[in-house]
């Protein structure tokens, strides 16, 4: 009655996508893991533990995208698109604080939603960097800090963002007032 090998084909699909999204699953949670660590360290001036850390979250993104390169369904799960998103923000971040031009990264190909949603953090990660600056009184970072989210929010506000990306555009928004409000306290101060 039944087609056992349509269903058996059917069934060694289901498993073994299964086994694919899991691998997916583990994997770039520890890129996204890894990704947090790197903009933690980061934030302490822990430059060259953070260059280790992207390194190895890269790695770990560029071996999944080979790995699955024939079966790209896999990419859309929402732990991958997690992972490369804190990536992003991650090598955003590190772009600012080398002193380099904000914009695509260099190795690892990544959709221009998952891009803009890593980047709409980044004013966080600057608030939080002019926040440890100006206790260090380094005023001239808390400025380059407010700029480079200036520039960010300047980009995003003619993109038309919807869903998702529209939340993370208000918070980093958000985050730019914030900016403007720890330049003008610093600034009175000196």
């Amino acid at each position: 009655m039944l087609d056992k090998k349509y269903f058996d084909l059917v069934r060694k699909e289901l498993l073994g996508y299964s086994a694919k999204r899991q691998e997916i699953i583990k994997e770039s949670s520890q890129a996204q893991f890894l990704s947090k660590k790197a903009i933690f360290a980061m934030q302490r001036d822990g430059m060259a533990e953070a260059q280790k850390l992207l390194a190895q979250a890269e790695k770990i993104i560029l071996d999944l995208n080979i790995k699955n390169k024939k079966d790209r369904s896999i990419f859309e799960e929402g732990s991958y698109k997690a992972g490369l998103e804190e990536f992003v923000e991650a090598f955003v971040l590190n772009q600012y604080l080398q002193k380099k031009t904000i914009g695509k990264l260099a190795k690892v190909h990544v959709d221009s939603d998952i891009f803009i949603s890593g980047l709409c953090d980044v004013p966080g990660e600057l608030l939080r960097y002019a926040i440890k600056s100006a206790t260090e009184k380094k005023f001239a970072e808390v400025k380059r800090c407010k700029e480079a989210a200036d520039e960010i929010i300047e980009e995003l506000v003619d993109m038309n963002l919807t869903g998702y990306n529209r939340q993370k555009f208000d918070q980093a928004k958000q985050a730019l007032n914030k900016l403007e409000q720890v330049l003008y306290e610093v600034s009175i101060r000196q």
